[in-house]
């Protein structure tokens, strides 16, 4: 597996492994085994970057990182997530006051099984809470040995400055994909002004871009998707113009749908490394495999091109998340 460097020093594979659906968003968690084997294989396949957060389950998917990295601990990169506040097993909203911050780091620690966190994001900007006092919070908590390195998740450009003034951000978590690239537009450039890398979660469209999801797709109980305008019937059917795009430059390199999202994301820019889910082996093997696929300046010209000539249906968050994250 090709190395990246996050920031200022943090080295990661070139793709890593988004945990999230392991425990919850697209149907009933996997069995614990499983999802087990399916984070060692990951490490065995040379991943390094495993991402989680404290909101996922809730506690369950740290638990479950915690217990698959604890044999490897010193060969990985384990990046979780605060800013919630909880009512024993549900999120009652944001909070990011700093004493919630370290006593929820302390209890990240104890479910991952280790003595620090390499990389710790605010997983949503706390309006109610000067990103200054999150920044200097995380700070002390790297003088302490609890935490490597520093990231945001979904911010804004003005956040972003700002909490790099007082405490040097590694890493920018926020969705960038084919089918949603406004990051391009102000994020993108900001990140590589400071010496900021972007880790993008959603990288295959949450599935929609492997062309394993159709119109006529049925998503099951506590599948995310079944709720997001995205992947309403008409959405997907009108979005498919994307994916088909993606399986004639696949065709064309013998490779998948997936490898060249993948492989096109990874071209953007050398601090890029996309963080794909999945709960089955062979999507990881597929996933990780994008790392050998090139592409040259003449494919991402026709993507480019033929991507900016697709209208994109469908908002990627209902109205009321949309104003939550918003906020």
């Amino acid at each position: 597996m090709f190395k990246r460097v996050l920031g200022s020093g943090l080295e990661v594979s070139a793709v890593g492994l988004g945990c999230m659906g392991l425990s919850q968003a697209y149907g009933p968690a996997v069995d614990r085994q499983d999802g087990l084997a399916l984070i060692r294989g990951a490490v065995d396949r040379g991943v390094t970057l495993f991402d989680t957060a404290q909101v996922y389950g809730p506690f369950a998917n740290e638990e479950l990182v915690g217990e698959a990295l604890a044999p490897v601990r010193d060969q990985v990169v384990i990046a979780t997530k605060f800013g919630f506040s909880f009512d024993g097993i549900r999120s009652t909203g944001l909070d990011s006051r700093p004493e919630r911050i370290r006593a929820t780091v302390d209890d990240s620690l104890r479910r991952l099984r280790v003595d620090h966190v390499d990389l710790l994001y605010q997983h949503r900007v706390d309006p109610d809470v000067p990103i200054e006092e999150v920044a200097g919070t995380v700070r002390e908590l790297i003088a302490a040995g609890k935490v490597g390195h520093f990231g945001l998740s979904e911010a804004g450009v003005d956040v972003i400055r700002r909490a790099h003034a007082v405490q040097p951000v590694t890493a920018l978590q926020s969705e960038y994909s084919l089918w949603w690239r406004e990051p391009e537009q102000q994020i993108l450039p900001t990140l590589v002004e400071l010496g900021i890398g972007f880790v993008p979660f959603s990288p295959l469209g949450r599935g929609f871009l492997t062309g394993a999801i159709t119109s006529a797709t049925a998503f099951g109980d506590g599948d995310m998707r079944g709720s997001l305008p995205r992947f309403t019937e008409q959405a997907r059917a009108a979005n498919q113009a994307l994916v088909d795009l993606l399986a004639t430059i696949a065709a064309r390199k013998g490779a998948t749908n997936a490898q060249i999202a993948l492989a096109w994301l990874l071209a953007q820019h050398p601090s890029i490394v996309p963080i794909p889910g999945t709960t089955k082996i062979h999507r990881l093997a597929e996933n990780v495999a994008a790392v050998d696929v090139e592409l040259t300046r003449d494919d991402l010209a026709e993507i480019a091109a033929a991507a900016g000539q697709v209208e994109i249906h469908g908002e990627r968050y209902t109205a009321e998340m949309q104003r939550w994250i918003n906020r």
